[in-house]
Parts: structure tokens; C-alpha cells; sequence
């Protein structure tokens, strides 16, 4: 069997199908999209089973198609804020996405459990049946790596008589104990600690391993709907005018705490860790209620009595649950140009969001022909993982911002991307908004100078 398509997109995560998604509203090419799931959604396939964005669900997902209520939730942890969508929500998007509109549109063929052979054929998991696949350029939506708690080895030793078990078997396996330990202090170690403390589990009987404490970002700051415009705008001018006045990486992370852009569980603790995680003030007075928590390292070997750590060591029993929440999530990769020839590799362009990012690389495919000029528009920023990576990746994106807004074919589609959930907005400011101009004005005004001084603190 043989397939002519313009794109091969390997991968039908998140990005990927953001990304097909996009080229079919943008342009008139065929895509094969291979993965090796059975149905389209990447890491979510692997979900733990209470897992929610952290971000609101108005701007996830792709562009064609909204995803959750666009209601605000009026009760929980995110009360007065947009609803963010379950995992079950964010898997069901993709798939209806996937049967409503790329599979009937006659330009999208999809070939599930199958992956593609270091011959370039697509092979199937099930079969073998190799399909040969003549596509103008292939896509990689895997260059993350993103790794989840389900499918990653944890990098210590645990003693087979320990209780040990993956995020994910949380909700099946915590009734028979009535102590817990939760490895990992990122999103998927709060998400644990918050599940636990929502369903009754007293605060005391929680310990949390925290290798590293990591800087928070504030919810509130990242809502979509217009009455939240000017706190957004505020936002933007506080991060570069912190960032244009900082005198070191410290000092840059205290004055965006000041500005009620990031918050930490402990304010005694300098947090060397930073990925991106949103909180909202409700989520943070909740996990400040666990007093338990381990500040010495990574684990190196846990055993029957005793968790080994790589500062020291702390005791443990038969009759508590040891929850693995250390998978690394999105490591940091170096970066590689987006575009190259016949291949794409799809990185973020915009610091932590993945589906808006790969949706304007393909909104710059679409629209432009010179891969010069779409490396320009679309300079690729790593992870994150330090403190010390934000200076630094932002610069490249104000970069990309300031390229943005002057090359028509991005300005006018940023203008009406439902990913974006800002430009649109300030679009159409009608100038009786003065606090909301002023921040903007702002954030102009420091933008130069925030750049130059992160090369500064980074170099």
C-alpha cells in the first residue's frame, strides 16, 4: 500500500493535532498522521485518572474546536476562574476531533498503533503490514519526549515488600492504607497531594518528598475572559519590568513574587526548580497543610524501613502507600530549527504553551515559503527547569513577540486564535480602558531593556 500526502505527522499528541488541525484551516495540503496509541492525545492516553489542566481549557487543544464549558467554575479550588478540563475531556476533544472533522475532510488519513521504520515506511504494531508513505515533508510531534508517571522507570530501587505504585493506581490502591508518601514536587506530586487532601486523607498523614522546591505560577494571571484583561496586561509589564531591573536571577524571582506573578509553598524556601505548574490561592493553601515534607534530594533506594535519599535518609513502614509522581514531565532538550527543509519539528515558540506554539508554526507553514524567514518567526525555547532558564528563554521569546506583531500573516491570525486569548482582546480595546493601556505601554517600554538584561544575568 503506498500514501501521497504533503505531511507526514508523526505523533498525534497534543501538538500534533494541533498542528494538522491548523494546516487544514490554513492551507489545501494532505496529512498521514502515525501514532502509536490506539486513539489520538499523546501523554494523555497514559493519564492519571483525576488528572485537569492547569491551565484554563479555553486555551488547550486545537484551534477549530473549543474545549470545556467557557463557564467559570463556581465552587472548588478554582472557584472564579475559567473551567479547566478533565483528562477524560482533553482525550474525548482529540478523538472528536479526529472522527468530526480530519477524517471526513478526505485530506487526513490516520494510522494508529503503527510507527515508522528507520526505512521511512509506517509499520503496523499489530501486523507488521508496512505501509510506504511518499509525503513532501515529515513533521516530528515527539521531539519533547514527554514522559508520564505510567510509563517511565523510576531512576531508584524499591524493595519488592515496599507498597510502591504509579500516580495513576492512586484512587485504587489509597483505601487500604491510611499513610501516604508522594515522590516529586512537580504538577503530578501536587495533583497527588491535593487528590489525597480532597478525599478525606488527613494532612498529617501525608509526607511529601520535594527534591526540589519549584517557583509557581499564579492562576489568576492567565485567565482568558475579558474582565481578567488588565490583571493579563499587568502581568506581561510586571515580568519585564522585573526582568529589566533585576540585578541577579534571585533578585528577578523576588520581584516577580512581589508582583503576584509566582508564589512558593514555603516562603522560607528558596525554590531552585521551575516548570511552569499554575496554582491558584486555594490549591496553595491547600498544600501548605502538608507539614511533612522531605527536603533532601532525590531518592536514591527505597526500602522496607527506610526511603534513601541522596541527603540523608527518613524512616518508612509496611503500612504506608509510596506514590511515584517522578517522572520528569517535558525534559529540557536542546533546541534544533523548526524548519528545515523537508522536516518540522515542533518546539515550543512560546514559553510553556505547546498546542498554541505548534499551531502557529503551522499557521507560518501554511502562509510562507522561505525556511529563513520561518526560523526567524518561529525560534524554537526549551523547557524549562531552573530558575535561571526563564531570563534566558525569554529573551528569545520577546524575540519572537516583536517578529510576531510585525509580519502581517502572524498579527492578523494571533488576532483570532482561540489559543491565544490575548491579542484578540487587546485588539479591541477602545481606549476608555486607561489601566489596561497603561500596563501595555508599559510593558513597551521595558520590553528593550528586559531583554538586554537577561542576556546579562545569564551570560
Amino acid at each position: 500500500m503506498t500514501v501521497d500526502v504533503d505531511y507526514l505527522i508523526v505523533g498525534a499528541g497534543a501538538t500534533g493535532m494541533a498542528f494538522a488541525d491548523t494546516m487544514l484551516t490554513e492551507s489545501e495540503a494532505t496529512m498521514a498522521i502515525v501514532d502509536r496509541h490506539d486513539r489520538p492525545g499523546g501523554h494523555w492516553t497514559h493519564a492519571y485518572p483525576f488528572v485537569r489542566l492547569h491551565q484554563p481549557a479555553a486555551t488547550y487543544g486545537v484551534e477549530s474546536r473549543p474545549l470545556g464549558s467557557g463557564a467559570k467554575d463556581e465552587a472548588g479550588l478554582n472557584k472564579g476562574f475559567y473551567d479547566l478540563a478533565s483528562g477524560a475531556e482533553v482525550l474525548s476533544h482529540f478523538d472528536l476531533v479526529m472522527r468530526e472533522r480530519f477524517l471526513p475532510s478526505g485530506r487526513v488519513q490516520y494510522l494508529p498503533m503503527s510507527e515508522v521504520a528507520d526505512s521511512g515506511d509506517v509499520v503496523s504494531l499489530l501486523s507488521g503490514r508496512r505501509t510506504e508513505v511518499r509525503a513532501g515533508k515529515l513533521v516530528d510531534a515527539t521531539y519533547s519526549r514527554v514522559a508520564v508517571p505510567s510509563t517511565h522507570t523510576p531512576t531508584f530501587a524499591v524493595d519488592p515488600e515496599v507498597a510502591f505504585v504509579p500516580v495513576n493506581d492512586l484512587p485504587r490502591r489509597a483505601p487500604e492504607f491510611r499513610r501516604y508518601v508522594v515522590i516529586g514536587a512537580g504538577k503530578t506530586g501536587m495533583d497527588a497531594c491535593l487528590w489525597l487532601l480532597a478525599n478525606g486523607a488527613e494532612p498529617d498523614c501525608i509526607r511529601w518528598i520535594m527534591p526540589r522546591d519549584s517557583w509557581l505560577l499564579n492562576r489568576a494571571n492567565y485567565q482568558p475572559g475579558d474582565e481578567f484583561l488588565e490583571r493579563a496586561a499587568k502581568g506581561l509589564a510586571d515580568q519585564v519590568e522585573a526582568l529589566a531591573g533585576a540585578e541577579s536571577v534571585d533578585d528577578l524571582f523576588l520581584r516577580l513574587e512581589a508582583a503576584d506573578e509566582v508564589r512558593r509553598i514555603d516562603p522560607l524556601v528558596t525554590p531552585t526548580a521551575y516548570h511552569c505548574a499554575i496554582v491558584s490561592d486555594a490549591e496553595l493553601d491547600e498544600l501548605r497543610r502538608i507539614r511533612d515534607i522531605v527536603r533532601l534530594g532525590r531518592v536514591t533506594r527505597i526500602e522496607a524501613e527506610r526511603i534513601v535519599l541522596a541527603g540523608g535518609e527518613v524512616p518508612t513502614s509496611g503500612d504506608c502507600l509510596h506514590v511515584d509522581c517522578s517522572a520528569v514531565g517535558i525534559p529540557t532538550r536542546p533546541t534544533r530549527p523548526v524548519f528545515e527543509g523537508d522536516r518540522i519539528t515542533l518546539q515550543f515558540v512560546r514559553l510553556c504553551q505547546p498546542v498554541f506554539s505548534a499551531a502557529l508554526i503551522a499557521r507560518v507553514e501554511a502562509v510562507l515559503d522561505d525556511d529563513g524567514e520561518k526560523n526567524r518567526l518561529c525560534a524554537p525555547i526549551a523547557p524549562l527547569s531552573v530558575p535561571s532558564h526563564w531570563p534566558e528563554r525569554m529573551v528569545v521569546e520577546l524575540a519572537n513577540r516583536r517578529r510576531w506583531s510585525t509580519t502581517p500573516e502572524v498579527a492578523e491570525w494571533l488576532v483570532r486564535s482561540r489559543l491565544d486569548g490575548f491579542a484578540k482582546r487587546v485588539r479591541s480595546l477602545t481606549g476608555t480602558e486607561t489601566a489596561t493601556l497603561a500596563h501595555l505601554q508599559r510593558y513597551a517600554a521595558h520590553a528593550g531593556a528586559a531583554s538586554e538584561n537577561a542576556r546579562r544575568l545569564t551570560a
